[in-house]
């Protein structure tokens, strides 16, 4: 009887469990495009190959990434986090560099992380590394934000 109680027990807390995440559909996380997305949502850069025309309505970062790169996964759950705290305020996509090597090369990307940063007005940036997550945080403030 006791085994039994414990069976119970153990199987509502894996549905309570899984019933949890499977209402939090809404978070805010960081969002996979591809090359026709980033075109549509970033930048055109086949219909303005001169000159910067920003397609979104929140200022964005992208996270140029690869799965085997191990800085690209530290600065991974960073990105998650500020997507979270920064929800509504901005947007963070990821681009998977190998599946997504023209627009990699078209940007120039030599080394990742690379994180293209998109005011809402003015012009882009771009920064290298798995930068520490104040370091993301305050650059989104002084320079997403600003």
């Amino acid at each position: 009887m006791k085994r039994v109680f414990v069976l119970f027990a153990v199987m509502f807390i894996f549905l309570a469990c899984n019933s949890t995440s499977a209402q939090n559909t809404n978070d805010p996380k960081v969002i996979e495009i591809d090359r026709s997305q980033f075109l549509e949502l970033v930048y055109n850069y086949e219909k303005n190959p001169q000159s910067w025309v920003y397609e979104g309505n929140k200022p964005c970062i992208v996270d140029f990434y690869a799965d085997w790169c191990g800085p690209c996964k530290a600065l991974s759950p960073r990105l998650a986090k500020l997507a979270k705290e920064f929800d509504g305020k901005i947007v963070i996509y990821k681009v998977n560099i190998d599946k997504e090597q023209q627009m990699a090369r078209a940007f120039g990307i030599s080394s990742i992380p690379a994180l293209l940063w998109c005011p809402s007005k003015g012009e882009p940036a771009f920064t290298q590394g798995a930068l520490p997550e104040d370091a993301l945080r305050k650059r989104i403030e002084e320079f997403l934000l600003k």
